[in-house]
């Protein structure tokens, strides 16, 4: 009979399965046709490719597990070492030294083999395959000439350069920024990869192309393909209102709706609404664009939108999961005209309590578009911006009333509020750094905040309760050595983590996060707790969600620029006529944990590629400036030196190196740095003066020095003169001896 992977996996992984042949195999799992015995050799080949289970050298198959073999994602680093994060849940990641990589490089899925630990406790291993080479292509700065030379690659976890012996483009230039895709991998005796350059992305200081250079290296495409914008430019403003009318939808273009967003947003995907009930409650609406109708399932704009996963917001320019026409055109919630919405009603009553809710397809028309400057400056009393939006004052007062409650519903609940401001880069016309905008979130964020996170926890439940396949938004537990290490953080701070920590709940974190509230160690206890929680992904299992302390969560709000949004919607247009056929609901079991590893992974390429270009910036604002004095806070301690935050985020690193006249004792649990001679102590979360030295490029690093008020100098120069002075008595008055011993 037909075999299926997960009987073949479940066989092989049983406790007392030992390494089986072909034939065995077979004939355990009772496979005796020709056909059936052909497939099941393609699906043992295919297991093992992917890191599922190995071959011995005698031919027999078994798991890697019990084997001292681990799969994993190799993370590179610029010395040339690199770090196994294995795939396997509670696996600590393995060190793997320059001389066992076997030539796979950053990113690169392997299966390791665990050699032993060291005596700090760390494992070292050594690859011993590469499954999946992640680098096909490299972003780098061109050196040689016309006809042959090599690329610098801009991610330092690369090798330090890539070979071209053959360049066919005459337009590149040395110092030119280029794209190259890898021909030869390195090996152990011909270290250098090689490569030919496929683009040639232009001069590394022409504007803009250092940001393209990072939007090439994540893979991030700046244009749409033809047949893509051949099926969005079918739909324009005139279809709207005949359809809605032909598929009798709700039509909600009297209600009074408003998006609220930043001023400079162009993909407005939700818009809201909200009335008082006659027994003082409320009725909220959330409203969003109803971007399935647009995108139908196995189109080719919907290839395109899985395929992105998620629009990219990079510091200069944003890069669409849809073509413009959609995302900023008929899918926008622009003010004014007819736009095609599932609308999302729930009843409240007076302290927020939720009473009922339903949804449905609609027609809306948006009154206001909103910015989140001009709603704050409502809410707080302006006379003159309360007297342009006069018919909406009142609405906006309710809708702040009713965010706090809802606030404060969910912190009862043990909800996890991180306050983190955010840093806004602003650019000049040639892309250059100008000024770094540091804002927290205001009472408009807020409202949009919790509305959202209500509508998203409201569509989880219902689906999860009907119990059709569905993708959920998940966050699990910390992990168990991460809270340990937490636990000793927090004690430097007398933060106890009481209880089990098997057991650990939001509540805790909660209260930590409520005792440094406002305190000096905030912000470091803020970003420590948050390191400790895993990431949040996406699941077809309902998993809960630790940070927002529920156990039903989505993302439903977003559709015009994330996938799994876009996926919901088409889950609850099919459960509209009532029931859910029963091949619809195979389909999506099948289909469903696809789209979340898909989703997830391309979400957290996303998050790293907007990280790296707002790194980038912030080097080129901090250059120019040295010599310069900030106050900061020493966000992290290492053995080589410490780093220090500045209030606009930027942050730089202070080496050992560099401090002159001491040795520096590194302290792992207290995180500190401790003087040996002078006593001096440069620990997490305390507050330092330092001085800006250099900008490194190369390391896309930036470097300070402290720098000491003039009363600590007196202090440390009297500390200094006393010891000196008892050293002097000690050496005339005790023998040579009894001083040697108690050193």
């Amino acid at each position: 009979m037909p075999v299926e992977r997960k009987s073949v996996l479940s066989f092989l992984l049983l406790e007392d399965c030992r390494p089986r042949t072909f034939e065995a195999l077979q004939q355990a799992l009772q496979v005796t046709k020709e056909k059936d015995i052909a497939e099941l050799y393609v699906m043992l080949t295919s297991l093992e490719k992917e890191g599922f289970i190995c071959k011995t050298v005698q031919g027999r198959y078994a798991p890697l597990r019990g084997n001292g073999m681990l799969v994993g994602t190799l993370q590179g680093h610029n010395r040339g070492f690199a770090f196994l994060l294995p795939e396997a849940p509670g696996e600590a990641d393995v060190f793997i030294p320059p001389d066992k990589t076997r030539g796979a490089l950053h990113r690169d899925r392997v299966i390791a083999r665990v050699l032993g630990a060291k005596k700090d406790g760390r494992r070292e291993g050594e690859v011993v395959r590469i499954l999946k080479r992640e680098n096909l292509r490299v972003v780098g700065t061109y050196e040689g000439s016309r006809r042959k030379g090599h690329i610098i690659p801009d991610d330092r976890r690369m090798p330090d350069k890539i070979m071209i012996n053959e360049v066919r483009s005459e337009k590149v230039e040395s110092g030119d920024k280029v794209l190259v895709e890898i021909t030869r991998w390195p090996s152990p005796t011909n270290p250098d990869p090689e490569g030919k350059i496929v683009e040639v992305i232009g001069p590394a200081d022409a504007p803009g192309v250092d940001i393209t250079s990072i939007q090439k290296r994540f893979g991030l495409a700046d244009t749409f393909p033809e047949n893509v914008l051949h099926e969005a430019a079918k739909f324009d403003e005139t279809q709207i209102e005949a359809h809605a009318v032909k598929e009798e939808r709700l039509d909600l273009r009297e209600l009074t709706l408003v998006t609220i967003d930043g001023a400079d947003a162009k993909d407005l995907d939700d818009a809201i609404s909200l009335e008082r009930t006659d027994g003082g409650g409320y009725r909220l609406g959330v409203h969003i664009a109803d971007v399935s109708w647009y995108v139908r399932e196995g189109s080719a704009l919907d290839r395109e939108a899985l395929r992105r996963g998620t629009s990219v917001y990079l510091v200069d320019r944003v890069i669409p999961m849809l073509p413009p026409n959609l995302s900023n055109g008929v899918c926008s919630l622009n003010p004014g005209v007819p736009r095609l919405a599932v609308s999302v009603f729930m009843e409240l009553d007076e302290e927020g309590n939720q009473l009922r809710y339903e949804f449905a397809p609609s027609l809306i028309s948006v009154r206001e578009r909103m910015t989140y400057d001009a709603v704050s400056q409502i809410l707080a009393g302006d006379a003159d911006v309360s007297r342009r939006y006069a018919g909406l004052a009142q609405v906006f007062q309710d809708m702040s009333k009713l965010a706090k409650l809802l606030k404060a519903r969910r912190r009862a609940q043990g909800a996890l509020d991180f306050n983190f401001p955010e840093a806004k880069i602003i650019l000049d016309d040639q892309g250059k750094p100008v000024k770094i905008e540091v804002r927290g979130e205001g009472e408009a964020e807020s409202i949009i905040e919790e509305f959202m996170l209500l509508c998203n926890g409201v569509i989880a439940t219902h689906f999860r309760r009907l119990k059709v396949p569905f993708l959920y938004r998940v966050h699990e537990q910390p992990e168990m050595d991460k809270l340990v290490a937490l636990r000793d953080f927090l004690s430097l701070f007398d933060i106890n983590l009481k209880g089990d920590l098997g057991q650990v709940s939001p509540q805790q974190f909660q209260r930590i996060l409520r005792k440094v509230k406002g305190s000096a160690v905030e912000k470091i206890v803020n970003h420590v707790l948050l390191r400790t929680l895993p990431q949040a992904h996406y699941s077809d299992a309902p998993l809960g969600h630790f940070g927002l302390s529920t156990q039903d969560y989505s993302h439903f709000t977003s559709p015009i620029r994330r996938y799994p949004d876009l996926m919901i919607h088409r889950i609850l247009h099919k459960m509209l006529p009532g029931k859910m056929p029963a091949a619809e609901k195979r389909r999506l079991v099948t289909l469903l944990p696809q789209v979340a590893r898909t989703s997830s992974e391309l979400e957290r390429t996303a998050v790293e590629a907007e990280r790296a270009t707002h790194e980038l910036k912030k080097l080129e604002f901090m250059e120019g400036k040295e010599g310069n004095e900030y106050d900061g806070l020493i966000s992290g301690v290492t053995s080589f030196g410490f780093f220090v935050e500045l209030p606009d985020t930027v942050e730089g690193l202070v080496h050992l190196s560099t401090l002159e006249g001491d040795y520096f004792i590194f302290d792992q649990k207290r995180y500190t740095l401790t003087g040996e001679r002078h006593g001096t102590v440069y620990r997490l979360g305390d507050p330092i003066r330092v001085r800006l030295v250099r900008v490194d490029w190369e390391m896309r690093s930036i470097h300070f020095l402290p720098v000491e008020d003039p009363a600590k100098q007196h202090d440390k120069k009297k500390k200094v003169d006393r010891e000196g002075k008892k050293r002097r008595i000690t050496k005339t008055t005790r023998p040579r001896s009894r001083r040697r011993k108690q050193k």
